[in-house]
């Protein structure tokens, strides 16, 4: 199983993933629970087509039908290894970590701009991927771009959530990630894909490089 289309897009998705972890991992949320929560989003969407904000695997795997993209900064929040795993990029033996947005700071990554007439079916792809677990809140936020500002949907971390990780020292987290892996692959290759796509647009960040640098070493060990 992967991140691409079909797959978001097959009927028995969520039930394949819920097999892949024992009963009671994650906290799956019901179909009817992320139905209310995508149309609660919807509902509070600008007029004209969506704008999506990805600023982790999104950015180079979106698996939606999208108009383009821009690159934004988002202010008043950061990309952060906040989230720990124990599907797709870990186990539940040793749980991998993935990017969440927490208050403060900023942070640039990707808008994708989403045709009005198919933004309810595409979105809800998103939603199967990011709201499989009460891990993320939808969140309406200002973008700046250099096509002017723009209000877009993305998801910040749910601090309240079991696997929310606090602030880990950067030591912790690049153990974590050096050596975890899951169905999707290792959580190093996840780092490194994020930071090649960031680089490819000309994006700085260095704490991640940083991040990435450090996890290569404990690797060649």
């Amino acid at each position: 199983m992967s991140l691409r289309r079909e797959d978001l897009a097959a009927e028995g998705f969520e039930v394949l993933l819920q097999q892949l972890v024992p009963a009671g991992t994650l906290d799956f949320l019901s179909a009817e629970a992320r139905e209310a929560s995508l149309q609660a989003a919807l509902a509070g969407a600008p007029a004209g087509d969506i704008w999506l904000f990805g600023y982790g695997s999104l950015m180079w795997s979106p698996a939606i039908h999208h108009e383009g993209h821009r690159i934004a900064l988002l202010r008043g929040w950061h990309r952060r290894f906040c989230l720990w795993t124990p599907l797709g990029r870990g186990t539940p033996e040793q749980p991998g970590l993935v990017l969440g947005l927490e208050r403060g700071g900023a942070c640039r990554g990707l808008a994708f701009r989403i045709d009005r007439n198919r933004a309810e079916t595409e979105l809800r792809l998103v939603w199967r991927r990011e709201m499989l677990t009460a891990a993320y809140v939808p969140r309406w936020v200002t973008l700046e771009t250099p096509g002017g500002a723009l209000r877009a949907i993305t998801f910040v971390i749910n601090r309240s959530g079991a696997r929310y990780t606090g602030r880990l020292d950067e030591t912790v987290t690049a153990a974590a990630i050096a050596g975890a892996a899951g169905h999707l692959g290792t959580c190093r290759d996840y780092l490194r894909l994020a930071v090649e796509t960031l680089q490819s647009h000309g994006i700085e960040d260095r704490r991640m490089a940083r991040l990435n640098e450090l996890v290569a070493r404990l690797n060649a060990t």
